[in-house]
């Protein structure tokens, strides 16, 4: 039998494959509000078979939105939107995620079909704010520093939008981690400068994403599964690495939390990333053997073959995938005939499966 297509098991949650959705922005929200291309998008995912659906990068307050197209996770009517895509997606048998974030440095851009470019506030931004006062390129805005408060404030945003999450119906919750949004600022010596508890030292950096999971945990249910995505590396020297990843990831372990989602990158734009087809997959594969957690794999993941050699060699416990699902939502029910596997196709679609 195909390992890529057995059950996975978390907590009091199985997962039905080891497929599963990565968070993908769509910026699309407005007010940070799902709609109703959030509930097409994310349901056709579950439609097509995989185990796990997590929905984007979801901000815990407005400033920590990347766009103002992000989706939000700070109101009651957010929490109520994503009520009926949490119930569509369960209804066909995928556990519903949600990827909580603050963007830091990165915040305030538009939208990437407009250019990307940094918001004036006179645009519609608004001011960054980050560990220390560096922008992230020459031509971002310099944010402000957080002060002692920002830093207390954004560790229960993070614990009430979890608090949110649950009331809307999500199953997982993953912390983000990576791609040089706020918690990888403080991580890395590259955008944390700051001398005080919260920077000066690895431990002070560790310091705010240790908490933010440590007040999640106490929020999220003992029997439901609490994710963590971060870079592996920032592919600079001097950076953030993959010694320093193993180390927080035992620290992670130790909190509660029951998988890493691996991926790299995102803090410096000038970083030489060797991107190709497995290229991230020995991080998850280092990480799950010397932290002793499970991990997921990601990153150029798009054939069936090459994912079931992932999680049946046990690089990783599964594969999180992003740009594949894009092109083809139901990229698990091909997998499983490419992989001789009978896989149940859903009632209304079943006259189409091939033979």
């Amino acid at each position: 039998m195909s390992k890529l297509f057995s059950a996975f098991h978390l907590r009091t949650i199985a997962f039905k494959n080891r497929i599963f959705v990565s968070p993908m922005c769509q910026y699309s929200s407005e007010n940070g509000m799902p709609n109703d291309w959030h509930l097409v998008h994310l349901g056709s995912r579950a439609v097509g078979g995989a185990a796990l659906v997590i929905v984007e990068a979801t901000a815990v307050s407005p400033e920590g939105r990347i766009s103002p197209g992000d989706s939000g996770m700070w109101s009651d009517a957010q929490t109520q939107a994503f009520e009926r895509i949490t119930a569509f997606i369960k209804g066909q048998g995928a556990v519903p995620g949600i990827q909580l974030a603050h963007a830091g440095r990165k915040a305030s851009t538009d939208l990437p079909w407009r250019g990307g470019r940094p918001l004036t506030q006179e645009s519609g931004g608004w001011q960054p704010m980050a560990p220390s006062d560096v922008p992230f390129d020459s031509g971002s805005p310099v944010p402000r520093a957080m002060t002692a408060d920002d830093i207390e404030a954004v560790t229960a945003r993070f614990a009430a939008a979890a608090k949110r999450s649950l009331a809307a119906g999500f199953e997982v919750v993953e912390l983000h981690m990576a791609h040089g949004y706020l918690l990888h600022e403080f991580l890395s010596p590259l955008s944390n400068f700051r001398e005080d508890r919260w920077g000066g030292s690895p431990e002070g950096r560790r310091r705010l994403p240790l908490a933010v999971v440590e007040a999640v945990r106490k929020i999220w249910p003992e029997h439901l599964p609490l994710f963590v995505r971060i870079s592996c590396t920032d592919w600079v020297s001097g950076g953030w690495d993959l010694p320093q990843s193993i180390d927080l990831c035992r620290r992670f372990k130790k909190l509660g939390v029951d998988l890493i989602d691996c991926s790299s990158g995102g803090l410096v734009p000038k970083a030489v990333i060797p991107a190709g087809p497995g290229y991230q997959t020995p991080f998850a594969a280092a990480i799950r053997r010397e932290a002793g957690i499970p991990t997921g794999a990601v990153g150029y993941i798009t054939e069936p073959a090459q994912a079931e050699q992932i999680v049946a060699t046990g690089l990783a416990d599964v594969v999180v995938m992003a740009r594949e699902m894009l092109r083809d939502p139901y990229w698990p029910l091909h997998a499983a005939r490419s992989l001789n596997t009978d896989l149940p196709w859903p009632l209304p679609y079943e006259r189409a499966k091939p033979a």
